[in-house]
């Protein structure tokens, strides 16, 4: 059926049968390859959504595609009943490539936060002696870090939040990027973690001051607080370096992975941390079904060694300035800002003639390039990192060229 389905047919359906929790571009995606989409009619356009980066390593890469079938035609899941010969090989290899003790495997981003909530409350039970029950965790206003109830309550987007309470106790927020209210949330005994985005993605890309991010650690570790980064989003080669933590010399405590950890070939997600903090959790205290099968395994070696063989990191960080160069040039009152690292970028809209981000979003996919708003005013810009420089130019003349339209 998927072979002969129209755009027209396939929102109807979507619309009918499905909840209506997203509100998507009018766009209906049928193939990829690389940094391009080709919708049901076979219209081609460049990807700069990335699916929130999980595609880092493009679409449907031949690397990653091959460990997924090949694996899935010898054995998919276990479950953790039972070991497997694909499971330690994964966790082996990715504590190497990414230097610590161990790794408890999940799914998705969400679920890697709630257990590195899990983990930072154990950890506080047992090794700093807070009593039970009483651990907070630090988070950031406009943070983002998934949809569960335990995350959402730690939300300030009315949008995430009205609705769903009562909310789960335990959680601190502070302004992003301030270290003052930072050193004065620190003050209470009885925190135990500090869980940051090194970059806000969904809130607009709001990147923070240059040694905001080891100015926080070192302050957290003066109060025996644990560093957690949700580098779900800017992981894995996305802001030019493997980690956002990472241009600033940053080793987190707890470091939580998802979305490109599989090129977005599968559901795959990783909670890393040391022995000090990974064994305070025992047998039949945390786990999953599907974490750590060995299709997921697999997939997230490959997609891990295909970011260092075609170092996407180095590739993310030229382009990047690139994108922004290019950006900042451009002649149109829509553009408020340029802003971001890497190939996670942003573009603030300044309305015109009531014309807004959505407009100009809707007017690229005319166009052949594809991206979404966040927050009505700001567009995000993320190619697949395997882009070529030709292609970025390429994509940078339709942005340009839809830009004009408005002017």
């Amino acid at each position: 059926m998927s072979e002969q389905i129209t755009s027209k047919l396939a929102m109807e359906l979507e619309n009918k049968y499905g909840a209506h929790n997203y509100h998507p571009l009018p766009v209906v995606l049928s193939k990829g390859k690389g940094p391009k989409v080709w919708d049901a009619e076979g219209k081609e356009y460049f990807d700069f959504l990335s699916a929130y980066s999980a595609v880092n390593q493009g679409h449907c890469h031949p690397k990653i595609v091959d460990a997924m079938v090949q694996q899935a035609q010898t054995l998919t899941l276990t479950s953790r009943a039972f070991y497997s010969d694909a499971l330690g090989v994964y966790e082996k290899y990715i504590t190497e490539y990414f230097g610590y003790d161990k790794v408890l495997p999940m799914n998705s981003g969400a679920e890697g936060d709630e257990t590195a909530l899990k983990l930072t409350r154990k950890w506080a039970y047992e090794k700093k002696g807070i009593k039970d029950g009483q651990a907070k965790i630090i988070v950031c206003e406009n943070n983002f870090h998934g949809r569960t109830i335990t995350i959402i309550s730690m939300s300030t987007d009315p949008d995430a939040k009205k609705g769903f309470g009562p909310y789960t106790p335990g959680f601190i927020e502070i302004p992003y990027n301030n270290l003052e209210a930072l050193a004065k949330a620190l003050e209470d005994p009885d925190v135990a973690g500090f869980l940051v985005e090194p970059i806000q993605g969904e809130a607009g890309v709001m990147v923070p001051d240059d040694g905001y991010l080891s100015k926080a650690y070192q302050m957290c570790k003066e109060k025996n607080v644990l560093f957690i980064a949700d580098e779900v989003q800017t992981g894995i080669a996305r802001t030019g370096k493997l980690l956002a933590c990472d241009h600033e010399n940053v080793r987190p405590d707890i470091l939580i992975l998802g979305k490109a950890l599989s090129g977005g070939a599968y559901p795959v997600s990783a909670v890393l941390a040391d022995d000090d903090i990974m064994l305070t959790i025992k047998p039949g205290e945390h786990g999953s079904t599907f974490g750590g099968n060995p299709v997921a395994a697999r997939v997230a070696v490959a997609a891990l060694e295909v970011v260092k063989e075609e170092k996407l990191a180095e590739r993310a960080e030229k382009l990047g300035k690139i994108f922004r160069d290019e950006m900042t040039k451009v002649d149109s009152e829509m553009i408020e800002m340029v802003r971001g690292k890497g190939l996670l970028n942003a573009v603030i809209i300044k309305p015109k003639n009531g014309k807004t981000a959505w407009d100009v979003c809707v007017k690229m996919a005319e166009n052949g390039l594809l991206a979404k708003p966040t927050h009505d005013h700001i567009i995000r810009f993320a190619p697949p990192l395997v882009i070529s420089e030709e292609e970025l130019m390429q994509a940078l003349e339709i942005i340009k060229k839809s830009l004009a339209a408005f002017e």
